[in-house]
């Protein structure tokens, strides 16, 4: 009786050590799958918080000022709803700063991407100090948007500029002319330096696409009898639309948001003639001290640039498509 009651007892331990194991395997095995399925966290981690805090974080804050009614000296007095909305709308300049902006938007990138294509067909040809040239062409871009703005102000002044005195000389023009304060001749005069300044960039990434196509597609393209245009038309332009769709998308949200061009020239003005959203949002912030229509005006300004730049995504998407 007693060998089977310590066999009994001993079967028994066996028993519980047998149903332990299992349990604490079993547990084990769920908190290794958890901290597996945690682990590409630690990836994604630093970057998930760096778009929290940089992208999402402030275009939470911008939506949540423009719902709320804010002093002019910052003091925040409780929910507006959207009054700062309805007073926005309400704006007489508003529909021509809009239309403005559009035109702004449409002609710099339009004329930039054009201009570019052929300083970028130019630069990828050899001919002597071609490394110069390339260089030269940096300087636009590694130069002060502000200070070039300025430059141009003075280059346009009536009175001392030097655009008058060229003109003058060469018998175009029979007096000083003052550029920047007729709203469209100023307004197309800070067009011309945005294509100006966004050039480099733009000149650098079609560049860049022009060294990715293979040798090997021009000569077919020459044994099938292509000439110059035919094999630009057809083989250059269709192998860049990668470098295209990525230069036209950085340079709709750079002119959409661009400042320092039309602050430095003409501030907007004459009054508000030639005004686009961004220097509209920065008068009615600091000139009206209305900060709540401000950033309502800031939130329909990032809808304007979504809806610009998705559908030139979904047209390009559609050619693709067709194509």
């Amino acid at each position: 009786m007693a060998v089977q009651d310590v066999t009994t007892r001993t079967a028994g331990g066996g028993k519980e050590r047998t149903s332990a194991a299992p349990a604490r395997g079993s547990h084990h095995g769920r908190n290794g799958r958890r901290l597996r399925a945690l682990e590409p966290l630690l990836w994604l981690g630093p970057a998930l918080v760096l778009i929290l805090a940089v992208v999402v974080w402030p275009v939470v804050e911008m939506a949540r000022t423009s719902l709320m009614d804010i002093s002019s000296t910052g003091l925040t007095r409780g929910f507006a709803g959207g009054a700062n909305y309805a007073e926005l709308f309400a704006e007489p300049d508003l529909p021509g700063v809009v239309l403005r902006t559009l035109v702004w938007v449409v002609g710099v990138v339009t004329v930039t991407i054009i201009v570019s294509l052929a300083l970028a067909q130019l630069l990828n040809s050899r001919f002597p100090g071609r490394r110069m040239v390339r260089w030269a062409l940096i300087v636009p871009w590694a130069a002060s948007v502000l200070m070039t703005a300025l430059t141009w102000r003075w280059m346009l002044n009536n009175f001392y500029g030097v655009v008058n005195r060229v003109l003058m000389d060469v018998g175009i023009l029979d007096k000083p002319v003052n550029w920047l304060a007729h709203p469209v001749q100023a307004f197309a005069w800070m067009m011309a330096v945005a294509v100006f300044v966004s050039l480099p960039f733009t000149a650098f990434v079609i560049l860049s696409g022009l060294g990715t196509i293979p040798a090997e597609v021009y000569e077919a393209a020459r044994l099938d009898g292509a000439g110059p245009a035919r094999t630009y038309l057809s083989v250059t332009l269709p192998l860049l639309r990668p470098s295209l769709l990525v230069a036209a998308v950085i340079n709709v949200i750079n002119v959409f948001n661009s400042f320092p061009i039309i602050w430095a020239m003409t501030r907007g003005g004459p009054g508000f003639a030639t005004d686009t959203t961004t220097t509209y949002m920065y008068k009615l912030a600091f000139d009206n001290q209305a900060v709540g229509e401000s950033a309502a005006m800031a939130v329909v300004n990032f809808a304007l640039i979504l809806v610009v730049v998705l559908v030139y995504l979904r047209v390009v998407r559609r050619r693709e498509e067709i194509g």
